[in-house]
């Protein structure tokens, strides 16, 4: 087995291989604006530091989000265009779900990132293996009674304090993370992949404008 992982749902560009034993090489960057800049040359240099050529790669893992659309999106068509060029699958995971597996917490406590607009992508788990809720979207006052006394990972808890007073590691997302957690479930054979599809949860900032004028020449 050799996984490689890639994540850029949030303002980490992350990548990572897995032998099925241990991550072997690993790269994160934070750059909320060059996900498309940074995420072909962190592949090289990920490959370069472990020895070992693309069509080594038996399976893709990425982050389906949640996460603003346009860096998202990198991430997702990088791994598919892997996927059809190498002729192996590609294994979606929650992005939420390789920060709470990173936490190594054993107790139930969230996940929260940044959404932008003054909101957290967020989710609750029993410990960090195990989601109890979906995904969702929220402004963080909203959601503090709720989230209330428990721990919460993640750059949401670290920008809303007042919200969220007991912020833990890790900060950014790590490929390394999603793809042991990968390795993981593909090992006990339990699957919990999701289909490598954006997890957007709401529409995309850049929007076509309503009831706009069309212009014709004469």
């Amino acid at each position: 087995m050799l996984l490689l992982a890639m994540d850029t749902a949030t303002p980490a560009v992350t990548v990572a291989l897995h032998d099925g034993e241990a991550v072997v090489a690993s790269s994160e960057q934070v750059d909320a604006r060059r996900h498309g800049e940074l995420l072909l040359p962190a592949v090289d240099r990920v490959l370069k530091e472990a020895g070992l050529k693309l069509d080594a790669v038996t399976g893709i893992v990425v982050g389906v989000g949640p996460g603003p659309y346009t860096g998202l999106r990198v991430g997702l068509v990088t791994a598919a265009t892997f996927s059809s060029a190498l002729g192996v699958p590609v294994h979606g995971l929650c992005t939420l779900d390789g920060l709470a597996y990173a936490s190594g917490i054993d107790e139930p406590f969230a996940v929260a990132t940044d959404a932008r607009r003054k909101e957290v992508y967020w989710a609750r788990y029993d410990d960090s293996r195990t989601r109890v809720t979906d995904a969702a979207v929220d402004r963080p006052a909203e959601i503090a009674e709720r989230l209330a006394g428990l721990p919460v990972v993640g750059a949401g808890a670290r920008l809303y304090p007042e919200a969220f007073p007991d912020a833990r590691d890790p900060e950014h997302q790590s490929a390394a993370a999603l793809a042991a957690l990968a390795a993981e479930r593909l090992a006990s054979g339990d699957g919990g992949f999701l289909d490598p599809l954006p997890m957007y949860l709401r529409r995309p900032d850049a929007q076509v404008p309503k009831n706009y004028k069309v212009v014709t020449p004469q």
